[in-house]
C-alpha cells in the first residue's frame, strides 16, 4: 500500500495527463467543452477518480459523459504510458458538482445580504422603547470623590469584623 502523499502526487499527474490527452488524442467534438478539475487515487494506486466540468446545458453534460465513457480505454492507455507505476489504475469519470454548489452558495449569500439590508433599513428608523438614557438620575447634585474621606469612616466599636467568623 502506497502512502497518501504518493497517491496525491500520482493523482495530480493523472489529472494533467488526462487533460492533455482529451485535447490531443481524443478526436470527439463532445469533449471539447470538458475541463478536468480534480483527480483522486486510492492509496493502493489501483483506481483513479477524475472529476470534470462541462460548459453548456444538460445535453452537453450527457454527451460529454458518453464521450468520456467511450474514450476511457484511450485515456487509460495514455495514463499508463505517462506514469511510473506497476499497474495502470482504472479510470472513473465523475461530473464535478462544485460549480452547481457554488452557484447555490452565491444565491444564499445574495439572499442574506438582501435581508441584512432590510434589517439595517428598519434599524435606521428605530427609536428606543424607553427614554434615551434610562440610567439618568433626577438628583441635581453630582457625587464627588472628595465627599468621601477616609477620616469619615469609623471602624472602632462593635461593628468590627471577626475574620474567622466570616469564613
Amino acid at each position: 500500500m502506497a502512502d497518501p502523499a504518493r497517491a496525491a502526487k500520482l493523482a495530480q499527474r493523472i489529472k494533467v495527463v488526462v487533460a492533455e490527452a482529451l485535447g490531443r488524442r481524443v478526436k470527439d467534438p463532445r469533449v471539447e467543452s470538458i475541463t478536468v478539475t480534480d483527480a483522486r487515487v486510492t492509496n493502493d494506486l489501483q483506481h483513479a477518480t477524475i472529476y470534470y466540468t462541462v460548459f453548456g446545458d444538460e445535453v452537453a453534460h450527457t454527451d460529454a459523459a458518453k464521450a468520456l465513457e467511450k474514450a476511457k480505454g484511450v485515456l487509460r492507455q495514455e495514463v499508463g504510458r505517462n506514469i511510473t507505476v506497476r499497474l495502470t489504475p482504472t479510470l472513473e469519470f465523475v461530473a464535478d458538482q462544485i460549480p452547481v454548489n457554488a452557484s447555490n452558495l452565491e444565491e444564499l449569500l445574495r439572499e442574506a445580504k438582501r435581508r441584512d439590508a432590510e434589517v439595517a433599513a428598519l434599524a435606521a428608523g428605530a427609536k428606543p422603547a424607553g427614554e434615551a438614557d434610562p440610567y439618568k438620575s433626577d438628583s441635581p447634585a453630582e457625587i464627588d470623590e472628595d465627599d468621601f474621606d477616609e477620616e469619615d469612616i469609623d471602624l472602632s466599636g462593635e461593628d468590627e469584623l471577626d475574620e474567622d467568623a466570616n469564613r
